[in-house]
């Protein structure tokens, strides 16, 4: 066989393999002991962005936005957080809340990314997150793509509260959807996941547990809290995290924030950064100034935003 033809189809292959999307890489995954698994039964970690309350910040919940947070930013999962209790969340406009979390669903699927499905509420909603979450286990179960995320952040609830509630909304999910991941909260904002690593849910494959961290004031503790937390075999997901202060505003902690990056990375847990808005807080990635449907340049980000794309695209492996 000529040289020149082998070496065409040498770059065909090595182009063909590039251009695969992250579900295209990695399939269906799953949980093996603590670690996120793909249906090769190789590691992976996501990497990605939260948007903000859909309720707050509905611009953003489109198409556009989504793909350039997945060929700019190099994002592999995005999450579409439902808010529940403010005005224009779930509770008081439920149809069209669920019109902006399906759009960013849809549109995850379509750029082949993982996407995860939000309750974000602080409080026990049982009876609509069932409902809910059995409807997007029927609309979206058969898709590889999709995480459901159950409560963001019991703030006040006990475990066993939080623990209860968790089963049943589970329950109602794995009646629909086998297989697809699920992340379950743990109380006081998800720092208390010493609660669940001593009294987990039993019975189901394929939970993780999720734990929040914002750099500048939860620190060693809250790492060392949570290797304890995997020790005794329970899965971790950072679902939300940023480098500021838990109140989302205040100075950036590089420092901090980039020990728990390194963190994250050691142990190949998956890590989500909070979030696409434009708020006057620091937490927000955006200034007004930036579209809603992306092609977002670096005058239209914070400090934050250019930060949390230089991790995800250095991480994520996207070339520069």
């Amino acid at each position: 066989m000529p040289k020149p033809f082998l070496i065409a189809i040498s770059i065909f292959l090595s182009v063909n393999a590039i251009s695969k999307t992250p579900v295209e890489i990695h399939g269906a995954l799953h949980v093996k002991g603590t670690q996120l698994t793909d249906a090769h039964q190789q590691p992976v970690v996501l990497r990605g962005m939260s948007f903000g309350w859909h309720c707050f910040w509905p611009r953003f919940y489109n198409e556009g936005a989504v793909n350039w947070l997945t060929n700019d930013w190099g994002c592999n999962v995005v999450r579409a957080a439902m808010g529940i209790e403010p005005p224009q969340g779930y509770l008081q406009k439920p149809d069209w809340s669920k019109e902006k979390i399906k759009a960013v669903v849809d549109a995850a699927i379509k750029a082949g990314i993982y996407v995860i499905i939000d309750w974000h509420s602080h409080n026990i909603q049982q009876q609509e997150a069932i409902a809910f979450f059995s409807e997007m286990a029927t609309l979206y179960g058969k898709y590889p793509n999709v995480i459901y995320e159950v409560f963001n952040e019991p703030d006040q609830e006990t475990w066993p509260q939080v623990k209860a509630y968790s089963e049943a909304v589970v329950k109602s999910i794995r009646a629909v959807d086998p297989d697809n991941i699920i992340l379950e909260g743990c109380p006081r904002w998800d720092q208390e996941i010493q609660l669940p690593a001593a009294d987990p849910i039993t019975g189901y494959s394929n939970l993780m547990y999720t734990v929040h961290y914002y750099a500048a004031t939860h620190k060693q503790w809250l790492r060392d809290r949570t290797d304890e937390a995997l020790k005794k075999g329970l899965p971790i997901f950072i679902s939300e995290c940023a480098g500021m202060e838990a109140s989302g505003d205040g100075k950036l902690d590089m420092e901090e924030w980039k020990r728990w990056i390194d963190w994250c990375e050691e142990r190949k847990i998956s890590w989500i950064t909070w979030s696409v808005s434009d708020k006057n807080e620091t937490c927000s990635v955006l200034l007004p100034s930036a579209d809603s449907d992306g092609n977002w340049q670096t005058k239209d980000l914070k400090e934050s935003g250019i930060k949390a794309r230089e991790f995800i695209r250095k991480l994520n492996g996207v070339a520069n």
